[in-house]
Formats: C-alpha cells, sequence, structure tokens
C-alpha cells in the first residue's frame, strides 16, 4: 500500500492536486456539498491523521461558504502548520479542509502502546499504520500498510463511505460506515456513524470533529460568537483576545498574524443536550447549530486567523461483536432567520 514517502512525493504539489482529486456533489435544493472522495493514489487528503471519509470541500447555502481551505498551501516538510508571512502552510496531516474527525486512544491511537517499533498500530477511518518513533505524533505522516476497503454509495442528496479493516498482528478489525446527509426540505446536513468491532479486542477510543469552520472567510474575532446550553468554564485561563461570559465565547480582537487561541471549555453534564452548540457571525449574517446524540467526553476551541474550530468529543468502548452509533447535526441559518429552537 502507500508509504509516507510517496505521498509526501505525490503531494508536493500542493494545493494543486485539488483539481485532480475524486470528488462528488450532493444537494437538497437548499445545501449544496462539494465533497472529496478517498483514494489512495489521487485523493485530497492521504494524511494518516484524520478520518478520510466525508471531506468536505464547500457547504453552500444562500450565498454563504462555510467551508473550504484554511491555508493556502501544502507542504509534506511542515509538522501541523506555520505562519509563511501573509500564508499560513499546512503539512500532510493537518491539510484538510471542513468538519472533518480524528480518533483517538489515550492522546494516542489504537494500539500504539502495545505495537513494537516497526509493528503496526490502527487508525480508524486511515487503516493499519507502521510504528516508527517512541512517542506517538498526530502529525507524523505514518507508512500506510493497509488501507482497508473503501466503499462510496452515493443518491443525490447523501455520499455512504464504508471501511472495512482487519490487522490479525493487533487483533483489531472494525467496519466504519460515515454517511454524509442532506436531510429533505430543510438546511440541515447529518453525519450519520457506525463502528463495528470485527476484531478480537475491544475498541476504546475517542472521537472528535475539528470543525474546521471558514464561513465566508472571515477572520475570527468581535463578529463571532458562540454559545452553548450550560454555564462555561476553561480549563486555564482564557487567552488572549478569548472571552467567556456565563454561556457564551466572544473575541475581544480580531485575530491576525500568528495569533493562536486555544482553551479547553468545561461545565457541560453528562447526557447529549449539552452538545448543542450555535456559532453565528454578525458581519455575513450567517450561523450554524450543532448537535450530537452522544454526551461530550472534553470541548475545545482553536482558532488562528484563518479558520475558527469547535472540537466537540465522545468516548466509546466497543466489545468484540458489539456496534457504536452516533449522530451529528449540522443546521445552517440566516440570522434574519430563527433556527429551530
Amino acid at each position: 500500500m502507500l508509504a509516507g514517502a510517496t505521498v509526501c512525493a505525490l503531494a508536493a504539489g500542493g494545493m494543486l492536486i485539488a483539481e485532480d482529486s475524486p470528488q462528488t456533489e450532493i444537494s437538497n435544493g437548499q445545501l449544496r456539498v462539494k465533497l472529496y472522495l478517498p483514494d489512495t493514489k489521487n485523493g485530497y487528503y492521504r494524511g494518516t491523521r484524520f478520518d478520510w471519509s466525508g471531506v468536505i470541500a464547500s457547504l453552500e447555502y444562500r450565498g454563504h461558504n462555510y467551508y473550504g481551505p484554511w491555508f493556502e498551501k501544502m507542504d509534506p516538510r511542515i509538522h501541523d502548520y506555520i505562519f509563511a508571512g501573509t500564508e499560513v502552510v499546512a503539512g500532510a496531516c493537518s491539510a484538510i479542509s471542513g468538519p472533518v474527525e480524528e480518533f483517538q486512544t489515550n492522546e494516542a491511537a489504537l494500539g500504539w502502546d502495545e505495537a513494537k517499533a516497526g509493528g503496526t498500530f490502527i487508525k480508524i477511518g486511515v487503516g493499519v499504520l507502521r510504528k516508527v518513533g517512541e512517542s506517538y505524533d498526530a502529525y507524523t505522516l505514518y507508512e500506510i500498510v493497509d488501507a482497508g476497503k473503501w466503499t462510496v454509495k452515493q443518491q443525490h442528496d447523501a455520499v455512504e463511505f464504508i471501511q472495512e479493516l482487519t490487522d490479525p498482528s493487533s487483533g483489531y478489525g472494525y467496519i466504519y460506515r460515515k454517511t454524509v446527509r442532506l436531510l429533505e426540505g430543510k438546511p440541515v446536513m447529518v453525519l450519520e456513524h457506525s463502528l463495528k468491532n470485527t476484531g478480537r479486542r475491544a475498541i476504546q477510543s475517542t472521537v472528535y470533529n475539528h470543525n474546521f469552520l471558514v464561513l465566508d472567510k472571515q477572520p475570527p474575532g468581535p463578529d463571532f460568537s458562540i454559545s452553548l446550553p450550560f454555564h462555561l468554564r476553561s480549563a486555564n485561563p482564557a487567552p488572549e483576545g478569548l472571552q467567556i461570559q456565563e454561556n457564551h465565547v466572544v473575541f475581544s480582537k480580531i485575530l491576525e498574524h500568528e495569533d493562536v487561541v486555544f482553551t479547553a471549555l468545561q461545565g457541560f453534564g453528562n447526557t447529549a443536550k449539552d452538545y448543542d452548540l450555535r456559532i453565528e457571525n454578525s458581519k455575513v449574517g450567517a450561523g450554524m447549530r450543532i448537535r450530537g446524540d452522544r454526551p461530550l467526553s472534553s470541548l475545545n476551541l482553536w482558532s488562528i486567523r484563518k479558520v475558527l474550530a469547535m472540537e466537540p468529543f465522545i468516548a466509546m468502548t466497543i466489545d468484540p461483536g458489539s456496534e457504536f452509533t452516533w449522530k451529528t447535526f449540522y443546521e445552517y441559518y440566516t440570522l434574519s432567520a430563527t433556527p429551530n429552537p
């Protein structure tokens, strides 16, 4: 299968890869969504950090575009990303767009701790990877030993992605299904997931959505507001430029230059009702609501001048033969229209 060095060479053209990458489009008359498809040779994203399925290039609603690249170039030599003057340059494992997901196990990956040097571990939604180094690093482009079997099924308003993977050496195996679905007659996108454990070992993991929001390319700042249904507090002192006001997060300045904002947010309970957040921009008059059907296990906010990202986590334990399901609902609206209560 595809080795890390091969990925680097193929991806060296940076953003030009997007034009030749397998992609498709779905619509329900209100939302128009462009997606990239998983492909080991020509895929837009071939990093080893994020789930390859459901990578959204753009989502348009009433003249507003919510997603797109938050970086100008991709350079496989870069670790995560760098500021290069007026440009942001992302590494191969971070150069992705839209509401993308990453699976983590004890801040590493499935089977990492047990694997010997040169052995294999699992990144759900990516494949079986080769272990190198002493510590796991999400930004390292690991060799893909086996990307599993990908199947894509499309309708006019939905795309289903299926990855089947087995790694006898580690004892892990799964069938992962993810469907990007647009609800009929509504400006709502649903990410439907199921993860069935087909291996001999239990799967213990968290999954979070990075939610790379680039709403009409507006920089994070006072025009944005974030609200949740519980009283917020920060795990650490709120970073410069960010204020927490009861159940709201607001920016006190426009992020620019090399500004970076990161904080872990707390205050949520143990039911799914707290997985409910709204992000609005008063300047462009558009917003979105994100709801999940599972309880939050943690919640982060990360932003730079190009992107605003709310990162909700959920936890899962899946015994052999069992299946875990979860859904995330994305509702898009203009501020002249009231979103559903």
